[in-house]
């Protein structure tokens, strides 16, 4: 069976990966596949940075502003979605465009990940949220090092949801959660695209993202979402941005020090997402401080595109 070609675009957040999605789709027929686990979320719009209704206009995205922010959405859905997307878009002659910074997303697609259907259980993500609050994160990780060790090693302590959704893997089907992520080779062919710039630099446009987030109204976005009903304790309501600001409405902090707490989390993410990154050998890196770097990437998909067209051409006269 041909495989046809996809285009991923991943990176640091603030980096324009969607000003380059919209650039290679307008030039290459192509269609936007969201791959952020914040986007997905309706009412939310300035804090997750989603694209405008300009930038919409420009391009055909999916998996933008489709679930309620209180209804659970799993990996396994996203990866479930994008693949269907996947395939609509190539059944119209048309080029999937995957871009966002959710590395699980991202790899949940391009490598196959066999991903368990375990749908989230409340009573005992309530039972560990209390643990983490009166012991700390690192209680709930020891529980995690007890079931699944090979889980608990490649799962830092601080990255509490994860940990907490490996247990609940591990204790609803009764077997460790590493032992249930296999891969299987995707039926298309990615080309993966990393943006990425100085850690100065980057740092400086996610201060900038932040500043112009509260110029659109990012304190007023937050406050609605408590008006219309949906509780901090939401995963949605987690996320960077609502976190902070949501200390600041709740009288924790002042709006000063949630936005220099937004700032400093910011960086810290942008961190994590590089090392999450820059291991995978596939990926193209182009530095966007670089002059020519549109050009450079205009340059790999044109490749890409024909090297799997003349593959398909030479399938078929075989």
């Amino acid at each position: 069976m041909q495989k046809q070609p996809v285009i991923v675009i991943v990176g640091p957040t603030a980096t324009g990966k969607t000003d380059l999605a919209i650039t290679l789709a307008q030039q290459f027929g192509g269609e936007i596949i969201s791959a952020d686990s914040r986007q997905i979320y309706r009412y939310m719009d300035i804090g997750t940075a989603k694209p405008t209704a300009e930038q919409r206009a420009a391009a055909p995205h999916h998996l933008i502003d489709f679930v309620s922010p209180d209804v659970p959405y799993t990996v396994a859905q996203y990866q479930q979605d994008a693949l269907a997307a996947i395939g609509a878009i190539h059944a119209a002659g048309r080029i999937p465009i995957i871009t966002g910074g959710t590395g699980l997303y991202i790899r949940a697609v391009v490598d196959g990940l066999a991903i368990p259907a375990v749908t989230p259980q409340p009573a005992l993500r309530h039972a560990w949220e209390k643990l983490i609050a009166q012991q700390g994160a690192t209680a709930l990780h020891r529980q995690l090092q007890e079931l699944d060790p090979t889980a608990a090693a490649s799962i830092p302590a601080t990255n509490t949801r994860r940990v907490i959704r490996a247990l609940e893997v591990c204790i609803v089907t009764g077997r460790p959660f590493s032992a249930q992520r296999t891969a299987t080779p995707p039926s298309f062919t990615p080309l993966l695209l990393g943006l990425i710039a100085e850690r100065t630099e980057l740092y400086q446009r996610a201060d900038a993202r932040v500043d112009q987030m509260l110029a659109r109204g990012l304190v007023t976005e937050v406050r609605m979402l408590t008006e219309r009903g949906y509780g901090w304790e939401l995963p949605a309501m987690s996320g960077l941005g609502y976190r902070q600001i949501g200390a600041y409405l709740r009288g924790e902090m002042s709006l000063a020090a949630a936005i220099a707490r937004l700032k400093y989390d910011t960086h810290h993410y942008i961190r994590r997402q590089i090392v999450w990154f820059r291991p995978d050998p596939r990926i193209h890196w182009l530095d966007i401080t670089a002059p020519g770097s549109t050009a450079h990437a205009l340059q790999l998909v044109a490749a890409h595109i024909a090297s799997a067209r003349q593959s398909k051409s030479h399938k078929e006269t075989i």
